[in-house]
């Protein structure tokens, strides 16, 4: 509120200084001030002891609890106290008038009140009319108008504004009612010029008015958004209450409810359960249509899907275990021997945990099918992941869910695929394993192959403990000096070195020869083969470790055999 000062104020040399934190009193202006600290009620009373009068400096720094000479501006409003209330919680209030700005000179020492010595800014000439200052002092009205709604200022300040018509008193009081920061007031009241300190007011005026238009459109598109999601939520609620009275089932009550027995039924870990149920009351919240809702049931149902307590029964019964193994392969009696010793112990403790074995050997020589007749002599499900040329970690341990379109890593897939937790893991080709920029699949194995920790092993799109215990893991490797050693440290080796002569023509008779007469379609008498024929092929026409060229010349002698019986 502004007000017209006494006729016979006379600015006196000294006075008390009441430092001021908040905010900066212009001239003219009337508001109350409510006080704690000693040394400003000291200069209240020092005032009210003399002429009521006391200059009103802001702080450079708020936070100073007792400031001094230099932590005060020097300009600041010489203020008449007018009243003084001591309110019960020991502050007290305070109403001053501003008068004049003045300047301090020097401080005085007179405990406990701060003194100085003032000298006073003359006060604005009386200019006559000018172009620029009537446009100013349009501008800044016609921006405070406009200002008025969206900052909530007083009434009575547009239609005092129309009433003055000094520029300067003209920017001292529409500073006063911006609630300007503390250092942009004090460059006002610092300004001299009467028309220089309006045009400063006019470009916070315009400044204050951009920033209050952006708001009032944020605030006003934030609750149009709130509207219309109410509004959906209304018209939601009320269609199912229209397909309860039709006896309709909601789509969405029926998804939640079929995801609640499959949490249910599924057999999850403590932890995986709770964290199910806990993305379950999210998904209820949200908008089914909602991108964050489809990665919240996709979550789900992958959950679900992996098997946490699903178990295929071993068959313990060694000689049938070895009968399987001889049908499939011939010699391996190392391999062949390990596998009976697992199941040896399993049938003494059913607890134990699954070796992790590597085969390493060269190529063709049935590393890989080797696996998957292990799988059928335990009577397990079989997995093979391919690990040549996996460069990114995530391939194993998964992509965290807040990546587009993530999916769990390839050891969870594996086991969705095979339905149990006690598969036959075939890791294929692990020492071709690479690492770029997105991380070492390696090292992520290590976690994977090591049965202290894959008891509780992570998956970041799980985000919950598996495990992998049960799991007999086995990988195949051509060249073992490729693998890094804290990898080779985790398995157990077995060496399979390539066939001889011999152990080749065994193999041809006993199972390359009655696959490829199937292959080809030929009954078993169609070709008869000496061991010379055979011998000759073996040792003149290939020469690997393994079988599969020797497969392939095979294949190609049963081709000719059956266009000439076509």
């Amino acid at each position: 509120m502004a007000e017209s000062p006494p006729p016979d104020f006379q600015m006196p040399e000294e006075m008390p200084v009441l430092p001021l934190r908040e905010f900066v009193v212009f001239p003219y202006m009337v508001l109350p001030l409510f006080l704690t600290r000693a040394r400003s009620v000291a200069a209240v009373e020092d005032a009210l002891a003399g002429d009521r009068l006391l200059l009103l400096a802001a702080q450079r720094n708020p936070e100073v609890e007792d400031p001094e000479a230099d932590d005060l501006h020097q300009v600041g409003t010489v203020a008449m106290v007018m009243r003084i209330l001591r309110l019960p919680d020991g502050r007290v209030k305070v109403l001053v008038q501003g008068l004049a700005k003045a300047r301090i000179e020097t401080f005085v020492d007179n405990e406990p009140a701060l003194w100085a010595q003032v000298e006073a800014i003359p006060a604005d000439p009386e200019a006559g009319w000018c172009v620029e200052s009537e446009a100013l002092m349009r501008a800044v009205r016609g921006r405070v108008e406009e200002l008025l709604p969206l900052k909530n200022l007083p009434p009575e300040v547009l239609s005092i504004t129309a009433n003055v018509l000094e520029p300067g008193r003209l920017a001292d009081l529409v500073a006063s009612n911006l609630k300007l920061r503390l250092s942009e007031a004090q460059e006002v009241l610092e300004v001299a010029d009467p028309i220089a300190r309006l045009r400063k007011v006019d470009a916070l005026l315009k400044r204050e008015l951009e920033v209050s238009t952006m708001q009032a459109e944020i605030q006003s598109q934030a609750k149009e958004e709130m509207s219309r999601g109410q509004r959906e939520h209304y018209l939601r609620e009320q269609l199912r209450a229209i397909q309860a009275e039709l006896g309709d089932v909601d789509p969405r009550v029926e998804e939640i409810a079929e995801l609640k027995t499959r949490i249910e039924d599924a057999g999850l870990s403590p932890e995986a359960h709770e964290e199910a149920l806990r993305q379950l009351r999210r998904l209820e919240r949200m908008h089914p249509d909602g991108p964050e809702a489809q990665v919240v049931r996709g979550y789900l149902e992958w959950l679900t899907d992996v098997p946490w307590s699903a178990l295929s029964p071993d068959r313990l019964e060694l000689a049938s275990a070895r009968a399987i193994l001889d049908e499939d392969h011939a010699h391996l009696e190392p391999i062949k021997e390990r596998i009976l010793e697992f199941l040896g112990v399993r049938k003494l403790r059913q607890d134990s945990r699954g070796p992790i074995l590597c085969f390493v050997g060269p190529p063709g020589v049935g590393k890989t099918s080797l696996g998957r007749s292990i799988a059928r002599a335990m009577g397990r499900e079989f997995v093979r992941v391919s690990l040549g040329g996996v460069r990114d970690e995530a391939e194993i341990r998964g992509h965290r869910r807040t990546y587009v379109g993530a999916l769990p890593g390839r050891i969870i897939q594996g086991l969705k695929q095979a339905g149990t937790k006690n598969p036959i893991f075939m890791l294929d080709e692990i020492d071709k394993l690479g690492s770029d920029f997105r991380g070492d699949p390696s090292s992520a194995l290590l976690e994977v192959l090591d049965p202290e920790q894959n008891a509780r092993f992570s998956d970041h799109y799980l985000n919950v403990p598996f495990d992998l215990s049960s799991v007999l893991f086995i990988a195949t490797a051509n060249l073992i000096d490729r693998i890094p050693a804290p990898l080779r440290d985790r398995m157990e080796v077995i060496r399979i070195p390539g066939y001889t002569p011999e152990e080749k023509l065994e193999i041809t008779r006993s199972f390359l020869i009655p696959r490829q007469l199937h292959e080809c379609g030929l009954p078993a008498g169609r070709i008869r083969w000496s061991d010379a024929a055979l011998r000759s092929i073996v040792t003149e026409y290939t020469y690997e470790a393994g079988v599969r060229n020797l497969e392939r010349q095979l294949a190609s002698v049963c081709r000719k055999a059956a266009r000439r019986a076509a």
